[in-house]
């Protein structure tokens, strides 16, 4: 069978292709070579612009625009061609080196310095250096836009539904009430709080040759501070420079910036699971689409299919990234080759946590408020202003009033004629009576609205 959408195994390259696009130039076999690429000619250019290595002169204008040419060009067709040679070579970051030195041919200042073309690295060296670019441009430019739009979301749904009271249940009973805006508040805050969190991550590589310690470096050049020449490299980048590892940069960073997505993760599987039970207890009706079918035999069905899409996502992509940050951290000695095909997965964990945002964002901006639906459910249970009126009872030192508001309420619900009869038998001043007496589920939502609006 030709490899297409419906043969694919991996349902983001098969029914959710087009979701995974803004990722493809980070996380493809293609964005691996081309930030491979990007690795060795700046190394390139670093050796020449720092002039501590007589052998590699600074390279000309023109030389330095035809480096960065290829590098900002480099295309699927290229990275073919590197392909191509790596079925010769059996040796994918050996291929990248006699790929540049062939694209460079005809370029004699590259050509006279071809040999310091990948000069004292291992290929971990590149590899460590290219992971590390991915994750922080594919975080940056295509996870956290992603993540923002489902939080601005739930900030708006709490600015317009500030004012909605709702019946809170804590373990499924009713409880003291909140307002619908107030529930989305609390889930944009734990939102930001997570995304500052994953935006702090900071990308650690490392450029110290086969074992860490320069041995290659200073075998050929022993009076340059190979350290300190390093160290400016990887900066130059963007990146943080580790100058402890073995030959494997040891993937602290990585499992930091995992476990955070998954908590990100974790926290919507939390939300979807509430805003499920919202509509299925009415509080929300979710905006009907023409063509679409809910169920193949019953018409009337409306499902939130979105929201669980969403958590059925978001469990994939933790099951991978909390992998990650137990596996990746782990070498054998110096050098084991066991994280090579986990961090080829990097792409499917970023890729089911972006199908995830956007699935949460669709049905998030498909909910409609029911404030009837809602005003039924909290108009229903008078016995929640149980702890209000105890709580007053308290302030004024009347004897037992959690007792005498269980005996009264608990397990059995009150209706409003008999809570206000209780209350008017109370030794309280007129003042605070009459406070109580006025005090409906609705009304009780203490600073809910405020909270909300402040988001």
């Amino acid at each position: 069978m030709s490899l297409n959408a419906l043969t694919a195994l991996s349902p983001l390259d098969g029914r959710y292709a087009s979701k995974g696009d803004s990722l493809r130039p980070y996380f493809s076999e293609y964005g691996l070579i081309r930030h491979r690429i990007r690795v060795e000619l700046e190394w390139l250019k670093a050796l020449a612009a720092e002039k501590a290595v007589p052998e590699v002169a600074p390279f000309s204008a023109a030389t330095l625009a035809e480096i960065d040419a290829v590098i900002a060009g480099f295309s699927e067709a290229d990275a073919q061609a590197v392909k191509d040679i790596e079925a010769t070579t059996n040796h994918d970051v050996k291929a990248m080196e006699y790929w540049l030195k062939r694209r460079f041919a005809d370029n004699a200042e590259v050509v006279k310095v071809s040999e310091f073309i990948h000069f004292a690295c291992t290929s971990e060296d590149i590899n460590n250096v290219s992971h590390a670019l991915m994750l922080r441009d594919g975080r940056d430019v295509a996870l956290l836009p992603a993540l923002d739009k489902v939080i601005a979301r739930f900030v708006e749904l709490a600015h317009q539904l500030a004012e909605i009271p709702m019946l809170s249940r804590t373990h499924g009973q009713p409880a003291s009430p909140t307002t619908l805006g107030k529930e989305m508040a609390n889930i944009a805050y734990r939102l930001k709080r997570a995304r500052k969190s994953i935006a702090a991550v900071e990308m650690t590589a490392k450029f110290n040759g086969a074992v860490g310690n320069y041995n290659a470096h200073l075998s050929a050049y022993p009076d340059i501070d190979w350290a300190a020449n390093n160290q400016r490299f990887i900066e130059s980048l963007g990146l943080t420079f580790n100058p402890y590892t073995i030959q494997i940069e040891p993937h602290d960073a990585m499992a930091e910036l995992f476990d955070a997505i998954a908590r990100a993760n974790t926290m919507l599987i939390d939300a979807c699971r509430d805003i499920w039970m919202y509509i299925s207890l009415g509080f929300f009706k979710q905006k009907l689409k023409a063509g679409e079918v809910g169920s193949s035999t019953m018409p009337h069905k409306v499902n939130p299919i979105d929201f669980e899409n969403a958590e059925g996502n978001f469990g994939v992509a933790n099951a991978t990234l909390r992998h990650f940050s137990e596996k990746l951290p782990i070498s054998r000695m110096q050098r084991d080759l066991t994280d090579s095909t986990v961090l080829r997965n990097m792409g499917v964990a970023f890729g089911h946590t972006v199908l995830g945002f956007e699935s949460c964002l669709r049905g998030l901006n498909k909910l409609e408020a029911n404030p009837a639906r809602v005003a039924e459910d909290i108009d229903a249970a008078w016995e929640v202003l149980a702890e209000p009126i105890q709580t007053v009872m308290r302030r004024f030192a009347i004897e037992e009033p959690y007792e005498k508001l269980k005996a009264l309420t608990r397990g059995a619900g009150i209706s409003k004629e008999a809570l206000q009869a209780f209350v008017l038998t109370l030794e309280i001043p007129e003042a605070d009576k009459q406070r109580l007496m006025q005090m409906t589920p609705a009304s009780y939502v203490g600073d809910a609205v405020k909270l909300a609006k402040a988001i």
